[in-house]
């Protein structure tokens, strides 16, 4: 029997989830939930339902794990303890400060209804914080650093469109290859935000809009970009479009340690990711949690869970012998 899975939402993660589940044979759409009106939003998977948010709890019965892909500002911190009421959920909520508050609620929401919930699902929160934990785990006495980019920053992208004068703009982080370089060659520096990240924007201005004024605005931006070396390119509109359509990203996760009775013998743990679509990638990493909190559920669990809590083996459309044989 395949297991079924329901998306809430489908936007960017939305459809990058469809595309994943048709990918992994012993999964299978059921429904995906919209806000808007269903008979405009099309998907490309002829045998799902296409449903409004508000039709969801009827369709407890008929979906195994819920895929929530709303936003974490607004959308999950109310969606995924509120779906967890009824179904067996996954989210991706990324804003790292805020985990141990959205944990709380949705392992509350989620032990009361007999579901299991993972939160946090992706790359970073996800896969980086997985390698930090082995990392830290094997190498006691270390060192971590964690590195994102090349890759669209989409939170900085939407702030540089907010300014005044903006048509349009996407905004890339990139590592600092000297302080990379410096970490990988077990050097152990101290770094400041500064010196890890530069930013580069490329920015589609109205016309008659005032470049200077709007460059020193993106340069000052407090929680965005004043903290680093950041660099503004105004472009055209079928510029942005023909070299800059994409949401590509990436990063690297280093830890540097070291072994030995007086600490003698230095290592290196490096995780590194180089991705054409953030929200593909993200995509196909919740999926294969859905798939663990279905098998989680299964075997009598509840409440919320982490990347932490979650054992490999329950990621694999594998079978233990398969992965035994194959995998290890």
């Amino acid at each position: 029997m395949s297991i079924r899975i329901g998306i809430m939402g489908y936007g960017n993660l939305g459809r990058g989830v469809e595309c994943a589940v048709k990918h992994n044979p012993d999964l299978e759409l059921a429904a995906v939930f919209t806000r808007r009106d269903p008979e405009t939003v099309k998907i490309l998977t002829e045998t799902a339902k296409v449903c409004h948010v508000d039709e969801a709890e009827k369709m407890k019965d008929e979906i195994d794990v819920l895929i929530i892909c709303g936003g974490s500002a607004t959308d999950l911190p109310v969606q995924t303890p509120k779906y967890a009421q009824w179904f067996n959920v996954v989210d991706s909520f990324d804003t790292h400060a805020r985990i141990p508050e959205h944990f709380e609620n949705v392992d509350k929401a989620a032990k009361e209804s007999g579901h299991v919930g993972i939160i946090s699902v992706g790359w970073d929160p996800g896969m980086f914080s997985l390698n930090r934990m082995y990392a830290n785990a094997i190498l006691t006495n270390g060192k971590d650093y964690t590195f994102w980019g090349k890759g669209v920053s989409q939170g900085h992208s939407d702030a540089i469109r907010r300014i005044d004068g903006v048509k349009d703009g996407k905004q890339y982080t990139i590592p600092v290859e000297a302080a990379l370089e410096s970490v990988r060659n077990g050097e152990n520096p101290e770094l400041t935000t500064r010196q890890k990240h530069t930013r580069e924007c490329f920015v589609v201005a109205e016309e008659g809009a005032d470049l200077a004024r709007i460059e020193q605005e993106i340069k000052t931006m407090p929680n965005y970009f004043a903290d680093y070396d950041t660099t503004v390119h105004f472009i055209s509109e079928e510029e942005l479009k023909r070299d800059h359509s994409g949401i590509p990203h990436g990063g690297f996760v280093i830890r540097t340690g070291s072994t030995g009775w007086d600490n003698e013998n230095k290592h290196v743990i490096e995780y590194s990711l180089k991705l054409d679509s953030n929200p593909e990638f993200t995509s196909s990493v919740i999926v294969a949690y859905a798939r663990a909190a279905y098998r989680m559920s299964q075997e009598g669990q509840k409440g919320c869970k982490t990347v932490f809590d979650v054992a490999p083996a329950y990621l694999s459309a594998m079978d233990g012998a398969e992965l035994r044989k194959h995998l290890l």
